[in-house]
């Protein structure tokens, strides 16, 4: 009978730091050494600079993927791209219908198709530019995972993708404007920094958004219905102006509601856009407030998104 002997055990892995072959180095002196030669962490968070920096250095991808998801959005469809100006014109539609009509929210609203139109423009810029961004990581998670970059590439591209849309629709706008008699006059130039202040605004509130959403992904569910009790608070089918003077509300939520920056800048547009929106119907503070909106969200939505720059794709 042939004995069985058990195999020796395998020996354990020698750690690097204390192999012979090696110096021998004590416990700060390798973070030290690493520093010394230009080593980091893998993924370790850049400084808010050198992160701004790296952003800039892919500014060519953010405008390649932006447009390249624009042309993708649609490629499906047998209209393609005109789907771009369809989806908000056919909104107005019904929005046209069930509040101008049936529950007479124009009346007393002088030129409330221009008013209409315009408000569900400006609302859709905001409404899809935050949607996009609660699936900038959590919709692109292989990228992220398998490609090194500043992560804000991606919300940042997404808001561009859809300021690109609203440009190519605004040429409907200005056609639907000129048919209802709103003609070209020095006031539609002040439309030029209200959007630049909006797109602002809401690349701020997407990278926010993209950050909860790349943590807790339920959040594009909960997303549609925030959007949808807000556009009822910032005026799109109707004057938030006739709640004050048929004193509807009390004062303290008319103040909140004229604060609203999605109002704020659907006002700013109407004003530059329509002639009978007149500045007595905007807040006199209105384009502080616009500009206020913008730098904090702005701001602080970035520094708020890279905050957790080294956590995205880990989860």
């Amino acid at each position: 009978m042939v004995s069985q002997t058990a195999a020796p055990p395998a020996p354990a892995p020698e750690d690097p730091a204390s192999s012979p072959f090696l110096p021998s180095y004590a416990p700060g002196e390798l973070a030290a050494l690493a520093a010394r030669h230009g080593l980091a962490v893998s993924g370790a968070r850049p400084s808010l600079g050198e992160y701004v920096r790296q952003l800039w250095g892919r500014r060519h991808f953010i405008t390649a993927f932006a447009t390249a998801k624009l042309t993708a959005q649609y490629s499906q469809a047998k209209l393609g791209q005109i789907w771009q100006i369809m989806t908000p014109l056919l909104n107005a539609t019904v929005y046209y219908f069930i509040f101008g009509v049936l529950m007479n929210t124009k009346h007393g609203v002088p030129d409330y198709v221009p008013f209409l139109v315009t408000g569900v423009f400006i609302w859709t810029f905001t409404a899809s530019s935050i949607t996009a961004g609660t699936r900038a990581i959590s919709g692109n998670t292989g990228l992220v995972r398998a490609l090194h970059f500043p992560r804000a590439s991606l919300p940042i591209a997404l808001a561009v993708q859809q300021l690109q849309q609203l440009l190519f629709s605004l040429g409907a706008l200005f056609l639907i404007l000129l048919v209802f008699g709103q003609y070209p006059r020095p006031s539609w130039l002040l439309a030029v920094p209200a959007l630049a202040l909006q797109a602002l605004f809401n690349t701020g509130v997407s990278m926010v958004m993209a950050r909860i959403a790349a943590k807790t992904p339920d959040i594009a569910q909960l997303t549609p219905f925030i959007l949808r009790t807000w556009m009822y608070a910032s005026g799109v089918m109707w004057s938030l102006d006739k709640l004050v003077t048929e004193d509807r509300v009390p004062s303290f939520v008319m103040t909140a509601l004229e604060f609203n920056p999605a109002a704020v800048y659907i006002d700013l547009m109407r004003y530059a856009l329509i002639d009978s929106f007149t500045r007595d119907q905007m807040p006199p503070h209105v384009w502080a407030v616009a500009a206020g909106w913008a730098l904090v969200c702005g701001i602080g939505g970035f520094v708020y998104f890279w905050k957790a720059e080294e956590r995205y794709g880990r989860g």
